[in-house]
């Protein structure tokens, strides 16, 4: 193993579970621990300490590309224990860099509490299923524990396209091929143009980041596939609007009729920190059918919301407003938290009976 002084640093994230470390010059440490920034006992940081912390984590590539552009994204792997993806980059000329945790343990979506329509998606041959959410939101998470039911129950060829690689796979039932950009593919793009040759059945996309990558998911959605992929988007009309806005307006009505008939799922979440403690998702949940495949045709997006409200009670889906009222009443969350984290604030009053 290396001579890594970042060690100590790295027991630290993984002894106080944190989700995340930063390295910044002229600053201590910190450790994001449920959510919340905490410093950590250890020596101010100058751009040079950093760089004597991260440099065995990269490659002679990737120390190169920090030289010339000024940042790099990465995997490390502490020894069995623990993954990290890390991104190293400058701050007014000087290192610093955040390092993401990432479970060696991929949990089942029981441990994560996940909606029963989560285990009955995995189940689908075609379509798309979008996982949105900000930063940090554990989309990655989400889309590992519905790989892995699929890896565990069904003989598939699951492929992934990420940057960087994070949640490594075993196989099970399934035959899966993980390809990071960059290594094994020379973009999202690429990795989308030449995945159909590879006799796949399931494709995860690390995420959609421009019209031609979008274009691709979809038309390996239309040609029986199931697509996975992420968008930062905190809804579902937003993620569509997102999608169709990608595009030239002369595309705009194509993609409308694609995203129609392939999209299967729109799952938007956030963590908030629990009373007493950890984290918990809350997820707002919009399955396509009929009446919603015809607003996106029709360019009413906005009334998509409406739509799912009204089937909340018998189709599997599920509003925002409704999983956080739960978590209030049940006493896993803060109500002022819930309102913090609401996208519809006002309505989420109004249920707890605020206005």
């Amino acid at each position: 193993m290396q001579n890594l002084k970042i060690k100590p640093l790295i027991e630290s994230v993984i002894a106080n579970n944190a989700s995340d470390l930063h390295l910044n010059s002229g600053d201590k440490p910190s450790l994001r621990i449920d959510g919340a920034l905490k410093k950590v006992d250890y020596p101010t940081l100058t751009g040079k300490d950093v760089m004597e912390l991260v440099e065995p984590l990269l490659s002679e590539r990737q120390l190169k590309r920090l030289k010339e552009q000024g940042e790099v994204d990465g995997m490390y792997a502490f020894n069995e224990r623990a993954r990290f993806r890390f991104n190293i980059y400058k701050t007014l000329g000087e290192l610093s860099a955040a390092l993401r945790l990432i479970p060696v343990d991929i949990p089942t979506l029981d441990q994560l509490n996940a909606p029963e329509i989560f285990g009955k998606l995995t189940h689908l041959h075609r379509g798309l299923i979008l996982v949105t959410g900000p930063t940090g939101s554990g989309k990655s998470t989400t889309l590992a524990s519905m790989l892995n039911k699929i890896n565990s129950e069904h003989e598939r060829h699951i492929v992934t396209i990420e940057d960087p690689v994070e949640f490594v796979h075993t196989p099970k039932k399934s035959t899966i091929s993980h390809r990071e950009v960059e290594s094994d593919t020379k973009d999202f793009f690429s990795g989308l143009k030449y995945v159909l040759r590879q006799d796949p059945d399931v494709i995860l996309i690390g995420e959609m980041r421009d019209s031609e990558t979008i274009a691709a998911a979809l038309t390996a959605a239309e040609t029986g596939h199931l697509v996975f992929a992420t968008l930062h988007t905190n809804s579902a009309p937003k993620s569509i609007n997102r999608i169709i806005d990608s595009f030239e307006a002369g595309e705009q009505n194509q993609i409308r009729a694609m995203l129609a008939s392939s999209l299967q799922a729109v799952i938007s979440q956030s963590l908030l920190p629990k009373i007493g403690g950890g984290r918990v998702a809350a997820w707002e949940i919009m399955l396509n059918n009929d009446a919603i495949a015809n607003l996106i045709r029709e360019n009413k997006v906005h009334q998509i919301y409406s739509t799912m409200q009204l089937g909340q009670s018998t189709s599997g889906m599920q509003t925002q407003t409704q999983n956080l009222v739960r978590l209030v009443k049940d006493g896993t969350i803060d109500m002022d938290v819930a309102i913090n984290y609401a996208f519809y604030p006002d309505e989420l009053k109004r249920h707890l009976g605020l206005r």
